[in-house]
């Protein structure tokens, strides 16, 4: 690998610190529709959205650190769509619909950890 592992791993460390907050401020949603069942609420979801921007930025980041040559090792996520999350959200921010964003948090969230969890793992690892 010809890249800055201590850079990627920092990368990396970021999106898991994002992931494992998005997980801690929905432990107590149970459903898309909570997030509409009061103002407090709402703003965790506005928060959730945050944190999906900071990954699909990050994810970037990590793209052009790693020469594009990390990420496709692991074919399980659907990194294009994780990235174009984050433009959605921060250019179509009205259209933002709280099922999907729960959808994600329930579906892709946890298959999104332990893939960044192995990066963290194998970088470390190969210093």
């Amino acid at each position: 690998m010809s890249y800055n592992k201590e850079l990627a791993l920092h990368i990396l460390r970021q999106i898991e610190k994002a992931i494992l907050l998005i997980q801690s401020r929905t432990s107590e949603i149970h459903s898309a529709s909570d997030f509409l069942s009061s103002p407090q609420r709402v703003e965790k979801l506005d928060a959730v959205c945050m944190q999906f921007i900071t990954i699909g930025e990050s994810l970037k980041g990590l793209e052009k650190v790693t020469k594009n040559k990390l990420l496709i090792t692991d074919p399980k996520v659907p990194w294009k769509k994780v990235m174009g999350l984050r433009d959605i959200i921060a250019h179509h921010y009205f259209d933002v619909d709280a099922e999907v964003i729960w959808w994600i948090i329930e579906n892709e969230l946890p298959t999104l950890l332990t893939s960044i969890q192995h990066f963290i793992i194998e970088l470390s690892d190969s210093k």
